[in-house]
């Protein structure tokens, strides 16, 4: 079994089983997720993390008083969370039945990419939304999301992609993991279920590694995991009656949040250096010498 947690996340283990601390007031204990019958699957709830962000393929802009990405438009499903969303579609189907939930943190009560998911085949989600929230570090995004899932009733397994297209920090999974008092599997590039028994291809620099854990668990996989299907017109329609609770920090029970929970500021922002224009070689017959020259001279070889 693989455990990937941050420092950050460590400081908050109280016990070998875990209460979920620093504002989530209520505890988790031993069963908290459904569980698992050995050799029977049927009935699997999956809960999904889906972050929903500015259409990357608009420019973005920063908020002048704070310095941060502004999110106050329309919101899209983070491309890198579709693959979470089939891998549970896919886990559900092949357990015979269950459910799969999402759970989604954004302002503005902004619902449209949770909508995707949901048309995708999710039946229920949980969107946080809070003005407090803005200015959120990684680690009280894990503490709202957690307390999300906490809400949800626990799951079989919960799923999350293994880092956002918008924030790029990557430790959101294993911290959620710790305060739930899960065992974490990150980089996943294949996942299957046999009984209570969560087995993983992780993905390696050099390969991947054969992973096994006990379930209830939460893993954190990789684009191309498989391949995310496309909403049907049937789906898109569905989604739209499919529930979507509200709830805000308060409703969690988590604080401190925002600013004051991160305890850090953007001071200032600097505009990118503009980027300069390449050599051009030509090909005169000895082009691979000044090629090499080149690349001796960035001590790449």
């Amino acid at each position: 079994m693989l455990r990937a947690v941050t420092d950050e996340a460590k400081e908050l283990t109280t016990s070998r089983i875990r209460t979920v601390a620093d504002g989530i007031s209520a505890p988790l204990q031993p069963g908290w997720a459904t569980s698992v019958p050995p050799g029977n699957n049927v009935g699997m709830k999956v809960i999904v993390c889906v972050k929903q962000i500015p259409d990357p393929a608009l420019p973005g802009e920063l908020d002048p008083s704070t310095n941060t990405l502004k999110r106050d438009g329309k919101l899209i499903l983070d491309e890198s969370d579709s693959y979470g969303v089939e891998m549970a579609l896919q886990l559900v189907d092949a357990a015979g039945g269950g459910e799969v939930a999402l759970v989604s943190m954004a302002p503005n009560g902004e619902v449209s990419g949770m909508r995707t998911a949901l048309a995708m085949g999710a039946a229920q989600g949980v969107l946080v939304s809070d003005p407090a929230l803005a200015g959120s570090d990684a680690l009280t995004t894990a503490k709202i999301l957690a307390a999300a899932v906490q809400r949800l009733g626990g799951a079989d397994l919960v799923i999350a992609g293994t880092e956002s297209s918008d924030g790029y920090t990557g430790t959101v999974p294993e911290q959620m993991a710790e305060l739930l008092g899960l065992p974490s599997v990150t980089f996943a590039k294949k996942v299957t279920v046999d009984g209570a028994t969560l087995k993983v291809d992780r993905q390696t620099e050099s390969g991947y590694d054969e992973v096994t854990c006990p379930m209830p668990a939460l893993v954190s996989v990789t684009a191309g995991v498989v391949e995310p299907r496309y909403p049907s017109f049937k789906g898109i329609m569905a989604a739209k009656s499919k529930p979507v609770e509200t709830v805000t920090a308060g409703d969690l029970g988590v604080t401190p949040v925002g600013w004051a929970g991160a305890g850090q500021t953007v001071a200032s922002v600097t505009q990118a250096p503009a980027r300069q224009a390449g050599t051009v070689v030509e090909d005169d017959g000895e082009t691979y010498a000044k090629i090499v020259e080149f690349l001796e001279g960035l001590k790449v070889i």
